[in-house]
C-alpha cells in the first residue's frame, strides 16, 4: 500500500499561506510597536496580495508538463 498525502485544491493552499503570512505580519508589526489599526490593515492588504500571488504563480509546473506529455504520446 502506498500512502500519499491528501490532494488539496490550489485555492485552499493559497488561502492557508495567506492566513499564515497575515498572522506573522500582524503579530510581527504589533511586536515592534506599530499601531493596532495600521498593523491590521497593512497585514490584511499584504495577506490579500500574498494570496493572489500564490494563487496565480504558485501552481506546480510538473503537473502541466506531465499533462502535455501525456497528450502528445500516441
Amino acid at each position: 500500500m502506498h500512502l500519499r498525502s491528501p490532494s488539496i485544491d490550489h485555492g485552499v493552499q493559497s488561502f492557508i499561506w495567506a492566513v499564515v503570512f497575515f498572522l506573522f505580519l500582524w503579530f510581527g508589526m504589533r511586536a515592534v510597536g506599530v499601531a493596532p489599526a495600521a498593523s491590521f490593515m497593512l497585514a490584511l492588504v499584504l495577506g490579500v496580495l500574498i494570496f493572489l500571488f500564490i494563487r496565480i504563480f504558485g501552481e506546480d509546473e510538473l503537473a502541466r508538463t506531465r499533462a502535455r506529455r501525456q497528450r502528445r504520446l500516441p
